[in-house]
């Protein structure tokens, strides 16, 4: 929308990477950074994966907080970045980025890009990195950060803060320190805050919290993210076997878990193949987005045949009670829907840990009245076009299948989460396409069968 001020149209400002690719055209980058110079790293780590690959990579490694932008950015453009950037210039980056995003882009690149870079990092950097990125996806291992702080219990509060102060740099967090033994075993933690109000001359290991919370090296990462968000944590310590701590795991990364399980989930429930971190749809390619959305299609094709297969059994009632069709949609559309909700709750609630299998025959029970009483509001609301559009019998058809179909599509929809659960699967590929293709099927044949039954023949 154009504005206008003291008479004179003023023109609106072009998009950022317009004006950044512009200036790069013109071979300048001055300009082109400029315009980056003021903007946090984050809106900066988005204007460069609007640009050109080779535009960024020279933008990038002119920018004070290259680590902090190379960071922010989607595992796709980091990737691309790589194979732009000199070797000894992608090692200066990755050695600024924290240790567990550093593990995550190593991860990312091919054998050939690993065993290049490798050499070109410093060998503790170089230690740590192997050691981050052999921890199994999915675990504790794979999101935690070797950058914490430590402290011995015998040390004074004055020797722990002088402590604090040379590890500051270099730790991703110091408002939680841990103690450890010389074996480097979990003792205890101190928050920054108790050290600060501590009296200088006390022990650390006097004032410590024994009693905390930690986790397995190879704990699912949901039941970490769970444990942090219970428990209100920053940062959550982990250790292995022998109980020495190898990491900590923070709330954000946590936050990062917990919002790349529901996207994965979202995708899941609409039948759509989520195994691609950072999708972004203008950008995926087009064969790749085709094979991530036909496999559940052409299950439900075959899914629909079996709806297909119950008109055909009860053609012939179809045939002398035409009015039958005109609530056919109707019907087993009610049913799908029902067990679409009845499947987000429970995918919802195993996720959260708010249910568990041995939950399900209880819920069953619940389930059940819940669907009883839709069933019948919804059968009354039907059974009155029912009347107009055909006769009582019609009508009580319809207030039968009703109520049957909506029960039964409740109970396929809070069960299958279960049943999927129970067979070690994803619930969330309960997905609302799959249970409505099978409440669909089945609301055609609670339909018919009923109006075979009532209105006399088979």
């Amino acid at each position: 929308m154009l504005k206008i001020q003291f008479g004179e149209r003023s023109m609106p400002t072009p998009p950022i990477d317009v004006l950044l690719i512009e200036a790069m055209d013109a071979v300048d980058i001055q300009s082109a950074l400029a315009i980056l110079k003021e903007m946090q790293s984050i809106d900066i780590a988005e204007a460069l994966e609007q640009i050109p690959v080779a535009y960024a990579s020279q933008l990038l490694l002119h920018l004070p907080k290259r680590a902090k932008v190379y960071t922010a950015m989607s595992s796709v453009r980091q990737a691309e970045l790589a194979q732009h950037l000199a070797r000894s210039d992608l090692a200066d980056i990755i050695s600024e980025m924290p240790a567990d995003k550093r593990a995550d882009l190593f991860k990312s690149l091919d054998p050939a890009q690993q065993s290049a870079l490798l050499p070109a990092l410093a060998q503790a950097k170089r230690e740590d990195l192997r050691r981050l990125s052999h921890y199994e996806e999915g675990t504790a291992g794979a999101i935690m950060t070797s950058e914490y702080a430590t402290l011995g219990a015998e040390m004074t509060i004055t020797e722990a803060i002088e402590t604090l102060r040379r590890e500051a740099p270099d730790a991703e967090t110091i408002y939680e320190s841990y103690i450890v033994d010389t074996q480097r075993r979990l003792m205890g933690e101190i928050s920054l805050h108790e050290l600060i109000l501590a009296p200088l001359d006390h022990k650390v290991g006097d004032l410590m919290t024994r009693d905390i919370i930690y986790a397995q090296v190879d704990d699912d990462q949901d039941e970490i993210a769970k444990k942090i968000a219970r428990y209100d944590l920053l940062a959550l310590p982990i250790i292995d076997a022998q109980g020495v701590l190898v990491g900590i795991v923070t709330y954000d990364d946590a936050m990062d878990v917990v919002s790349a399980e529901a996207n994965e989930d979202f995708l899941k429930a609409a039948g759509v193949e989520a195994s691609t971190p950072d999708m972004n749809i203008k950008k995926i390619p087009l064969l790749q987005l085709y094979k991530k959305r036909v496999f559940w299609l052409v299950i439900l094709v075959f899914g629909s045949l079996l709806s297909g297969l119950g008109i055909a059994h009860f053609e012939s009632i179809i045939e002398s009670n035409i009015v039958l069709v005109f609530f056919l949609p109707l019907l087993v559309g009610s049913g799908g829907n029902a067990g679409s909700q009845s499947a987000t709750l429970m995918v919802r609630a195993l996720a959260t840990g708010d249910v568990v299998l041995k939950d399900w025959f209880r819920l069953l029970g619940r389930e059940c009245l819940v669907a009883l009483a839709l069933g019948i509001t919804m059968a009354i609301a039907v059974a009155i076009l029912g009347y107009i559009r055909g006769d009582a019998m019609v009508a009580l058809v319809l207030i039968l299948s009703m109520i049957g179909i909506v029960m039964i599509g409740s109970v396929i929809g809070m069960s299958l989460p279960f049943i999927l659960n129970r067979l070690k699967l994803d619930p969330a590929s309960a997905s609302a396409p799959l249970v409505t293709s099978i409440c669909d099927a089945t609301g055609v044949v609670i339909y018919l069968f009923i109006a075979a039954q009532l209105l006399g023949q088979i």
